[in-house]
């Protein structure tokens, strides 16, 4: 991921669902300036926490849906970043789209690291046993509907109803282009960054991985989009 996102010294950043910070602060080591936006208080209350006890001053952190973030935030930036879990959160991606094609400047380009559709529509309680089923439809609308959330960055919550949605790879190439981006690659790897069941630790890349999947399916993706210009 540290190559593809390339040298971004001096650059000012936007990181979008950025949790609790981690990576926001990864991000502020090269680049001159990180902005985190995320939707849930506590997150960003942890962000910022996080950032002054580690003694970062590049970074500042913003609380809102990335639905609305244009109606309360219009400065630009050199690069979008977002990764890992970001995608299936979004109920829309084409104003995912405009989004970040309004929060980037004219040479800007954006970055984003997350689990391949592909493997998201397969049963995860059986990959390690080398049994492949569809369990989510693959170009599904409705989403996958759970009575609880959390569970990595804090505990489980229960009672609440949360919601996750089914993106194609043509929805999220289109709604880039129609938002006037420009796809520069599209990448995919059999690795994955969260172990999603009996995986092993690459220690290329600090993913995981299965033994078994040299070559059968993608578990993640990579996208570059840059800033449209017509000739």
């Amino acid at each position: 991921m540290k190559e593809e996102l390339g040298d971004i010294s001096g650059n000012k950043i936007i990181h979008l669902q950025c949790n609790t910070g981690a990576d926001t602060i990864i991000l502020s080591k090269t680049a001159k300036s990180v902005t985190g936006v995320d939707l849930v208080p506590e997150n960003i209350y942890f962000a910022k926490k996080l950032a002054a006890e580690l003694g970062i001053e590049n970074v500042d952190f913003i609380e809102s849906d990335i639905m609305k973030l244009t109606e309360i935030h219009n400065e630009k930036y050199d690069v979008v970043f977002t990764s890992e879990g970001v995608l299936g959160w979004l109920p829309d991606l084409d104003i995912w789209a405009r989004t970040i094609r309004k929060l980037l400047n004219e040479t800007g380009y954006l970055y984003v690291f997350d689990s391949h559709p592909f493997f998201l529509s397969l049963d995860e309680s059986k990959l390690d046993k080398e049994t492949y089923e569809i369990k989510y439809p693959y170009f599904g609308k409705c989403p996958d509907e759970d009575d609880s959330i959390g569970g990595y960055a804090s505990e489980v919550k229960h009672g609440v109803k949360s919601y996750f949605w089914m993106h194609t790879i043509s929805d999220i190439i289109n709604s880039l282009i129609k938002a006037g981006m420009h796809i520069e690659f599209f990448n995919e790897f059999t690795d994955n960054y969260y172990d999603s069941g009996n995986m092993q630790p690459s220690e290329k890349n600090g993913l995981y991985r299965y033994i078994y999947n040299t070559d059968k399916y993608p578990m993640s993706f990579s996208l570059k989009a840059s800033v449209y210009h017509v000739k």
